[in-house]
């Protein structure tokens, strides 16, 4: 502790020599921001062992809040954070509007549907916003808009980091079992499209279909639901709503390791995480949350720390100002996962390293060593220029 104490120290000694050198002349700018939360009711699950936390995107966002505002006070810059929610059901456009009278930067948490009425709102022709909860692909496809940006990672950005780590280990022949539920139909085409893509094959796939109490009955139902699985390497699950996964791992016919939803998979952040100094982000955070940092977390807390260090860069506050420099090649933020990361112009998503984590460990970073790219190998994960029919950000 004692060691992180000096090394916040020099940093600020940097800052303030900084401020008063060669660097923009200080200027007092007030940057308002707000986090928008559309509350969604969760669907009834088997177990309550791992509830959402009520905090859940808004503790990461407070935590970056807390970093920005450390740089900023040796530059004359200021930042303040609200938190709208929006009951399940409520109007969202119409807190977006109240909101950004207030704010021209939004932290957006809810689903596909609602960012999209969010971002074509008049008001928000100007605005900053950024997806921090929706991994849906046609927000970074054809139905992208050039005022929003994503820090959460794209649905196949944790499929594809996935299917890199099984063609790296030669787990290529694989078995899926798919929930019940929209979400879990769209994920599963998700992981199809990522075993496509990197040369794994799926053999075959199960519905679940059980309505019973697995708490009780896992041992004996769930191998008989997976015997007649033909034999594969890796079983992958499709369940988002986390319902049903966790009584699948170690209850299989074959003993054969579990990924996608659950066991092996492919996140944006994980408690896991110890190397690139994400040590000190999940002390900080812990400490301030009182739990651990979960994906929605990191999602905030990179979309604020993005908007610290362009307001940083640019000493502007202007949100188009922002927006140029956010996507400009002088762009780059510390992420703690050892490379810098940026955005892709042609659909503002945050490039990132995806780690590919279980309960204990990290299994792998991706993108993995071998996958190469014309222009940056992050972009082996997720949505690439040629394939994305976004045209709001004109190329």
């Amino acid at each position: 502790m004692p060691k992180r104490r000096i090394s916040w120290k020099i940093s600020a000694c940097l800052l303030v020599a900084l401020a008063g050198s060669s660097g923009p002349a200080r200027a007092e700018i007030t940057v308002a921001m707000t986090y928008l939360r559309q509350e969604v009711q969760a669907p009834p699950v088997l177990s309550n062992l791992d509830p959402i936390p009520a905090d859940l995107g808004i503790a990461g966002a407070e935590v970056a809040l807390a970093d920005t505002e450390t740089t900023g006070s040796f530059l004359g810059h200021h930042y303040t954070l609200k938190v709208i929610s929006v009951a399940p059901g409520g109007d969202i456009a119409a807190a977006a509007k109240a909101a950004l009278a207030a704010s021209s930067v939004l932290l957006i948490d809810a689903p596909a549907e609602s960012l999209l009425n969010v971002a074509d709102l008049a008001e928000a022709g100007g605005a900053l916003l950024f997806n921090v909860a929706s991994g849906a692909r046609a927000l970074r496809d054809a139905d992208c808009r050039a005022n929003l940006l994503h820090t959460i990672p794209e649905d196949a950005m944790r499929a594809d980091a996935l299917m890199q780590m099984l063609k790296a280990r030669r787990w290529t022949r694989t078995a899926m079992i798919v929930g019940p539920r929209p979400e879990d139909a769209a994920y599963a085409a998700t992981l199809r499209a990522a075993a496509e893509k990197f040369g794994v094959e799926i053999l075959a796939d199960k519905v679940w279909s059980f309505d019973t109490d697995l708490r009780r009955a896992a041992g004996k139902e769930v191998p008989l639901f997976t015997q007649d699985l033909p034999d594969h390497d890796v079983l992958l699950v499709a369940d988002e709503a986390d319902d049903f996964a966790r009584y699948v791992v170690d209850n299989t016919w074959l003993a054969r390791p579990v990924a996608g939803s659950d066991g092996l998979r492919g996140e944006g952040w994980a408690p896991v995480l110890e190397q690139w100094g994400a040590v000190q982000l999940q002390n900080r955070f812990e400490g301030a949350a009182k739990r651990e940092m979960r994906t929605r977390d990191y999602a905030a807390w990179a979309a604020l720390r993005s908007v610290g260090e362009a307001v940083t860069r640019t000493n502007s506050a202007d949100p188009a100002e922002l927006r140029a420099y956010i996507l400009s090649d002088a762009f780059a933020l510390d992420g703690f996962k050892g490379r810098s990361l940026t955005y892709r112009r042609w659909n503002g998503q945050l490039r990132q390293p995806m780690p590919v984590v279980n309960a204990r460990a990290l299994v792998e970073l991706t993108p993995i060593d071998g996958y190469l790219h014309q222009e940056n190998d992050m972009d082996t994960l997720g949505l690439d220029r040629a394939e994305s029919a976004c045209k709001a950000f004109g190329g």
